[in-house]
């Protein structure tokens, strides 16, 4: 035998690659906990034990496997036990840091909210959250202090004005963004709203549905702003005008952040409207039966669309899932307006909209039942929640547009922030998160307040974005803000943050998304921040070229002037 035959003879035979759980080509046994509780128990079930079991029985009665576990498909998780300090949240379990209230998150969808409904949202609030209510960047409504006792009543009331909490959190299609200014843009080229709805009925609640890898956002638009982030969501459909089929939807695949981002990409093809839905069924489907489920932190579907590539995607959506393919179409054209929709627009029956900040999205009951109060004095009956965490009055009489910005104002919801202000955002933070290191929503508060003071009277356009956030997930989505700041501890328990710089979205007026990168080996601590912020924004405007964003300017400025 030569030495050739013998060293092939010793080769070890390939191994077999390991099952990732994909349900169609692994088949369905769990290989790990949490696919294994999924399977044992629907999550959708967890209803009828709250509703019969678990509030009349109190928190004591409520199983670990529901509790941490099925709850979440009910909008429900623990909040965090009030006076732990932010080392707990690396040495303690979930279990160990969660206080016996909830979080409860209420879909929005992106519809819009009627001041009545408005009113018994800010009922909710003060009666059973201790005032507590958040706008979030997903157009949801967030409540705390949540008793397991009060949820059935939250639910009749919430199911009273046509709204749910259903999924709101947990593996499946979580609430939906949209356009806030669909069907009143004078620009709109088609309102997403009755096709979203048609998703929304097809899929939440249904139980062919309500096990998926993972947590699946959507998003739809079709205002040329690109005003709902399509490209960090599972899926997205934005508004094009295709030149012989007329409106319809652009389709987008596999964006998310969280501490591994991915953009989504295009499939190249045309949505007729009539469609939607079953092309959108189509891709819940193929995240079911395709998602990897073997990893958790391999589990969204951005990690498959990494694997497929867009052409493959497509042509399983097509063969396996519609009945007849899609026609080829063309990308979104970005208008170059910001998406927020803050100040005064008019919308294309003559009428205004009014886009107020909720300084990072944190409102109360007390100040949502002012604000319908005010809408109704404007006239209006409609209110929307954005994705940037505003509140938008729709239908306004051009004669009522100055009261209601006075009245605004005087909520704390400014029509026309400071630059800083209008553009910052935040996280819950350690105040609730069982997931946080630092505290966000004040802090966020007062530091860009501050940096609209030092900058007053400079011009700062297009703004930049300072994002806050607890911990690595990017519930504040960091890695698309001109200065992302990721809360951890550093020199051993002072809260700080590392800082990410340089980057933006396609409706933060630029053509296109990149993501911010991490300024090597810099962290800041959290009493530093504002000084840190000023005099890098400084730098910027000192050694800027014409035009240049601060984006720009981060990817070639030299490394001392990013610290």
């Amino acid at each position: 035998m030569t030495a050739t035959d013998t060293s092939q003879s010793r080769k070890r035979p390939a191994r077999a690659p390991k099952p990732q759980g994909q349900w169609k080509v692994d088949g369905k046994e769990p290989l790990n906990a949490n696919e294994v509780f999924k399977q044992e128990d629907d999550a959708l079930n967890v209803r009828s034990r709250i509703l019969e079991k678990y509030s009349k029985e109190g928190f004591s009665s409520i199983e670990e496997s529901d509790l941490m576990g099925r709850f979440r498909w009910m909008g429900l998780y623990t909040q965090r036990r009030q006076g732990l300090g932010a080392r707990a949240t690396s040495d303690l379990s979930d279990l160990e840091l969660a206080d016996e209230y909830f979080m409860m998150r209420v879909r929005v969808d992106g519809r819009e909210i009627s001041t009545e409904a408005l009113r018994v949202l800010a009922g909710i609030s003060t009666e059973f959250a201790r005032g507590t209510a958040d706008i979030t960047n997903r157009q949801n409504l967030q409540l705390h202090w949540v008793d397991i006792k009060n949820v059935p009543e939250i639910w009749r009331r919430l199911e009273s004005i046509g709204f749910e909490t259903t999924e709101a959190c947990g593996d499946c299609t979580r609430g939906y963004l949209n356009s806030p200014v669909a069907g009143v843009a004078a620009d709109e080229i088609i309102d997403p709203t009755p096709y979203l709805q048609e998703m929304h009925d097809r899929v939440v609640g249904n139980p062919e549905y309500s096990n998926l890898p993972r947590k699946f956002k959507t998003a739809a638009t079709g205002h040329p702003s690109l005003d709902v982030v399509h490209e960090i969501n599972d899926v997205s459909f934005v508004g094009v005008e295709h030149p012989e089929l007329g409106p319809g939807f652009d389709l987008w695949v596999g964006g998310g952040l969280s501490t591994v981002a991915h953009f989504a990409v295009r499939l190249g093809v045309f949505v007729p409207p009539e469609r939607a839905a079953d092309v959108y069924e189509g891709v819940v489907s193929i995240f079911r039966d395709y998602g990897y489920r073997r990893l958790r932190n391999k589990a969204r579907l951005k990690f498959l669309m990494k694997d497929w590539g867009p052409e493959k995607f497509r042509e399983i959506l097509e063969t396996e899932y519609l009945d007849s393919p899609l026609p080829d179409g063309p990308a979104p054209e970005y208008s170059g307006q910001r998406g927020d929709h803050s100040g005064v627009h008019k919308q294309k029956d003559g009428r205004f909209y009014v886009g107020a900040t909720a300084v990072v999205g944190r409102v109360s009951g007390e100040t949502l039942a002012k604000v319908a109060d005010l809408a109704e004095q404007a006239g209006s009956k409609r209110i929307k929640f954005t994705p940037h965490q505003k509140i938008i009055i729709l239908d306004v009489a051009e004669d009522k547009v100055d009261a209601l910005v006075e009245g605004l104002v005087d909520l704390g919801l400014p029509v026309y922030p400071g630059p800083f202000t209008r553009v910052g955002m935040a996280c819950t933070g350690i105040e609730y998160c069982k997931l946080s290191f630092v505290e966000t929503k004040e802090k966020a508060r007062t530091v860009l307040d501050e940096l609209d003071k030092r900058f007053e009277g400079e011009v700062i356009d297009p703004p930049i974005s300072v994002h806050l956030n607890g911990c690595p997930n990017s519930c504040a989505r960091i890695q698309t803000a001109d200065i992302g700041l990721k809360g951890q501890l550093i020199e051993g328990d002072t809260p700080g943050f590392q800082v990410h710089l340089g980057g933006s979205l396609a409706g933060d007026n630029v053509p296109e998304g990149e993501f911010g990168q991490s300024v090597r080996g810099f962290k800041v601590p959290a009493d530093d921040l504002t000084d840190y912020v000023e005099k890098v924004v400084r730098n910027f405007l000192d050694d800027r070229s014409e035009g240049e964003t601060f984006a720009k300017w981060s990817r070639r400025a030299e490394e001392e002037k990013l610290k």
